[in-house]
């Protein structure tokens, strides 16, 4: 059976006597305290076939305290590999030996196998703690929402058609390695895609982009074409296999993906339709991104994020949206989640002018919530939301605390940006950032 716990705290372990130090000490002591959560990592490396012994394989702790370190320092896996060899710190918070560090490729493999589920439970589990320690009660709550950016390029129709070309002619060349191939004939439109999305981007007048457009359209067609031909020659030769089955896999996860970026183009370009936001592709290769306008602000590309803190300036929930709901329609799913969580309604709940509206403010009160305030009152009295006008200043005042934990997450733990490809790793990205920054103010608390 492998050991999900291949090493112990050691009197020798070295922490820097300073403030960083001194945080990392207190985070390790409270993993050491709940060592359960070693399990649900262990599950995780074991469903993902990760290793946890030898030069590519990591313990399930080793595991867990090098994402933390990675996500609490915002650190690239070159970085931490390197920090891992020269700070006896970070080898004593990973519990790493002073003569091996992982590299970069083992720290990207194991780390992301970590689900954001799990990192979910760590953090209920943090969150338990800190309503033990008296840190946080979950008594007074403030809601705000936020965007995280996907790593995708600003997104244009033609930059999306140049992209759909450049994937489909490596699937092409992939093809020429395929068991039973046959002589394969295409033209490679990939220098023409790009002349013609350069051209589009610096041309001017709506008339001139649509003949390139059109042109633009045209080669993806052929190449479109090219693959699908290719496909039928392979599978009448006789090539299945796995070779086959992977490259099949990618031109069906692509195509459809490429025939909606030329439907969205013709409708929006040579038809003169506004395409709504929930039926255009942004990204090829993240299609699960979002697009989010907050406001009249600039347009994100990325997903919606519901944060719920605590006086403590614990994180106490997370929602990662799918689309761009108002906030309006997220107040009281936000509180029942934490209903859920805590056992009971917060006493007093704060959240930003978007979450305001009559219907929200009653429908907390019936809950048990005695206070309710908003930013933005947007039509409501004071008196209807609040007991005086004093409870109202505190509570939005209050309010205000989880702007500048949403500008920690996003400056020092990289909440911004996700660096992480996928739905998915989306997700891990964001909860391990969470956690990390959460494991980071309890620690706080406690040397407080």
């Amino acid at each position: 059976m492998r050991q999900k716990r291949t090493s112990q705290a050691s009197i020798f372990e070295a922490f820097a006597e300073h403030d960083i130090g001194r945080e990392l000490q207190v985070m390790s002591a409270w993993l050491d305290e709940h060592t359960q959560v070693l399990e649900w990592v262990h599950e995780d490396l074991r469903r993902q076939g990760v290793k946890e012994t030898g030069r590519t394989g990591l313990s399930a702790e080793s595991a867990l305290r090098c994402g933390l370190l990675k996500q609490h320092r915002q650190l690239s896996y070159e970085e931490l590999s390197f920090h891992l060899q020269d700070s006896l710190s970070f080898q004593a918070f990973a519990r790493l030996s002073v003569y091996w560090s992982p590299k970069k490729s083992v720290l990207q493999r194991v780390i992301s196998a970590i689900r954001p589920q799990t990192w979910e439970r760590i953090n209920d589990r943090l969150k338990g703690s800190a309503q033990e320690a008296r840190i946080e009660p979950g008594r007074r709550v403030r809601i705000d929402s936020t965007v995280t950016d996907t790593p995708i390029h600003e997104p244009s129709d033609s930059s999306l058609l140049w992209d759909g070309v450049r994937v489909m002619v490596r699937l092409l060349e992939q093809a020429r390695e395929l068991p039973g191939a046959p002589s394969l004939y295409y033209v490679n439109h990939r220098r023409l895609a790009k002349k013609r999305a350069r051209t589009i981007w610096y041309a001017r007048g709506a008339r001139k982009r649509a003949l390139l457009y059109r042109d633009l359209l045209e080669v993806t067609r052929a190449t479109l074409g090219y693959v699908e031909s290719v496909g039928e020659c392979v599978k009448q030769a006789g090539g299945w296999g796995p070779a086959y089955e992977g490259w099949l896999s990618q031109v069906n996860h692509y195509r459809p993906l490429i025939e909606r970026v030329i439907e969205q183009t013709e409708r929006r370009v040579l038809g003169g339709e506004t395409v709504p936001p929930s039926e255009k592709v942004v990204s090829l290769f993240e299609a699960h991104t979002d697009i989010i306008v907050k406001g009249s602000r600039d347009v994100h590309y990325g997903h919606k994020l519901n944060l719920v803190s605590g006086r403590s300036g614990l994180i106490l929930d997370v929602v990662i949206e799918r689309g761009n709901p108002a906030d309006s329609q997220r107040y009281m799913p936000m509180l029942e989640r934490h209903a859920e969580a805590y056992g009971t309604m917060p006493r007093q709940a704060a959240a930003d002018g978007g979450y305001a509206s009559v219907e929200n403010m009653r429908e907390a009160k019936r809950r048990g919530v005695e206070d309710v305030a908003f930013h933005k009152k947007r039509g409501l009295s004071v008196e209807e939301m609040v007991k005086s006008k004093w409870v109202y200043r505190r509570l939005r005042n209050f309010r205000a605390g989880i702007e500048a934990g949403i500008s920690c997450l996003k400056r020092v733990y990289g909440l911004a940006r996700c660096t992480w490809k996928g739905l998915a790793h989306f997700e891990a990205y964001v909860w391990s950032s969470v956690v990390a920054y959460n494991l980071s103010v309890y620690a706080r608390h406690r040397l407080a």
